[in-house]
């Protein structure tokens, strides 16, 4: 399902971020787009993939959720592309993201791995660094599979990821998620489209799915 152009997605009525949300076989994913090319690739895994996945065509920040993913580099630097209006609109995310792949990964998050960390705000409470590049700025190869090994890793982090307050899963409703790779990497909208629903597919169909989760 496509939500239309220009619209804020995701529900408001959820309540507090906090709050446990009924259990659910996956999340709510708003693919957000300010260019024509990445929302008409979007379009493509909204149609063809099992699940609430949306297409917003504006500002990830528009969209009502309780985490955004940032598309990374392994080092949790935030200086350019999404992730700089990520650190603008969130001032303490950067240093949260740092402090997370020090602590958990010893200062280098490897690609296909995540960390989850708190915004400082109310909505989205989450930010979830999944890198699709190693060093900040990279440019990626045409024959990459960064989007996709980013966006599984996003997928299993709310499935299976847990944090002090509770379950990923019971914590977060909505994710918004951003091009992968799509700005200074260079992956072209079609191939990150493709990748991310491939890795939607790898997480969450049933034949997959481990105990009915």
């Amino acid at each position: 399902m496509t939500a239309e152009s220009g619209t804020h997605t995701g529900h408001t009525d959820v309540g507090s971020s906090s709050a446990p949300l009924p259990d659910r076989p996956t999340p709510e994913l708003v693919l957000c787009a300010v260019d024509d090319l990445l929302a008409q690739a979007w379009t493509t895994v909204a149609d063809t993939v099992d699940g609430r996945v949306f297409v917003h065509r504006g500002s990830v920040l528009d969209v009502v959720a309780q985490a955004v993913v940032s598309p990374a580099n392994s080092y949790g630097w935030m200086r350019g592309g999404i992730d700089a209006v990520y650190a603008r609109a969130y001032p303490d995310v950067e240093q949260n993201v740092r402090s997370a792949v020090l602590a958990y990964h010893g200062g280098e998050l490897p690609i296909g791995e995540t960390v989850i960390v708190p915004t400082g705000e109310a909505e989205p409470a989450w930010l979830i660094s999944a890198p699709t590049m190693r060093e900040p700025g990279e440019r990626l190869p045409r024959d990459t599979v960064h989007p996709y090994l980013a966006a599984r890793a996003v997928f299993r982090q709310w499935r299976d990821g847990r944090l002090d307050q509770g379950r990923v899963r019971d914590l977060v409703h909505t994710i918004a998620m951003p091009g992968l790779g799509t700005g200074v990497g260079g992956v072209t909208p079609a191939t990150c489209a493709r990748q991310v629903a491939a890795a939607w597919d790898e997480v969450f169909t049933p034949s997959r799915t481990r105990n009915g989760r």
